[in-house]
């Protein structure tokens, strides 16, 4: 019973369901309860750091109800996309309205699709992670599986990895660098792995090339079925999740650095290059996402096996309630800076 708690990550979808049945204010009721809501619950809700015995990881790998999970966020973010999209010419809805609702499935988008994706795309099997660049396609962002799994893995909390904040880094000034930078960096793994493989630009193998021009039919297609407004506000919804994700990865390495060894390289990623939180809340509604510190000690761990590093930076709050307060720089940098080693910092 006690796994049945992940179904609460559910409740973003249907926060926004509410929004697109009841419409005015309720337009915005999922940005509400992501990032008002939710915060305010995970102060109140005990904190569990317990890890799992050997005999429960064991089971839980083998659980076909953890991967459900997952799998069922793609019929729910694209039944919730495609509606919006579909209601967009015909609804009349208010500008607030429109506000409200293309808020509330990038939200959706972000937290279910993008969060999703990420899990899937360091599976093993090439269907999940088919399954993955699919979740990442309406966020216009399939980029991130190379970026992401070929070089931020590689190069977590150092000068090199775009997705890594620096110290006293403002979360604006991070959106812009690390969706442009990653962005190149997607390019230059995907040239050196042509090159590598000795094939030419124009081929299937070009994954970039693909996943531009599959974006592009994507739109194409929403402006073909429903309208150009339409296109329009799958466009703003795919930069929202964008920035959620950015907001995310500006938060799981802040100010955190690896230091270079005698040899000049940088010494191996490990549980204490990313920050931890066991803040229930955020960790059941992001599949364990919070555990980062783990997941990048083991890549491949699913998000139910992940542990909790005692000797990993802690971080005081979960991360909705820690992403609105990256919002605030000089709050962030009072409550974070003093918590980051000393040996990492500038």
């Amino acid at each position: 019973m006690k796994d049945l708690k992940y179904l609460v990550s559910y409740s973003m979808p249907l926060a926004c369901v509410l929004g697109l049945c009841l419409r005015d204010y309720w337009t915005f009721f999922t940005p509400i309860f992501a990032f008002v809501l939710i915060p305010i619950l995970e102060i109140i809700l005990p904190i569990q750091n317990e890890n799992l015995s050997n005999n429960e990881s064991v089971a839980k790998n083998k659980s076909l109800f953890f991967d459900l999970l997952l799998y069922l966020n793609l019929p729910m973010v694209y039944g919730l996309l495609g509606w919006f999209l579909w209601s967009v010419p015909w609804a009349n809805y208010s500008t607030a309205e429109l506000t409200g609702l293309t808020l509330s499935v990038g939200v959706v988008l972000g937290s279910n699709g993008i969060n999703v994706a990420h899990e899937l795309g360091h599976r093993q099997t090439r269907w999940e992670k088919t399954l993955g660049k699919l979740l990442l396609l309406p966020a216009l962002y399939m980029h991130f599986y190379i970026e992401h799994n070929f070089g931020h893995h590689q190069k977590a909390a150092t000068t090199e990895d775009p997705a890594s904040a620096k110290y006293n880094q403002t979360v604006y000034s991070f959106w812009v660098t690390s969706m442009v930078r990653q962005y190149v960096s997607a390019w230059n793994i995907q040239l050196g792995l042509l090159k590598k493989e000795n094939a030419p630009f124009f081929s299937f193998k070009n994954d970039m090339m693909c996943y531009l021009v599959l974006q592009a039919l994507y739109l194409l297609l929403v402006f073909l079925l429903f309208s150009t407004q339409a296109m329009f506000a799958a466009v703003l919804v795919g930069f929202i999740a964008a920035v959620l994700l950015e907001t995310i990865n500006y938060i799981e390495h802040y100010g955190l650095s690896r230091l270079k060894t005698k040899s000049g390289r940088y010494e191996r990623v490990s549980e204490i290059h990313s920050w931890n939180s066991n803040h229930i809340l955020g960790r059941v509604i992001l599949y364990e996402l919070t555990r980062h510190s783990d997941h990048h000690h083991r890549a491949h761990k699913k998000y139910q096996l992940l542990d909790c590093h005692e000797t990993s930076p802690q971080m005081p709050f979960g991360y909705p309630t820690s992403m609105v307060l990256a919002l605030l720089p000089p709050l962030w940098f009072s409550i974070m800076n003093k918590r980051i080693p000393e040996a990492m910092k500038p």
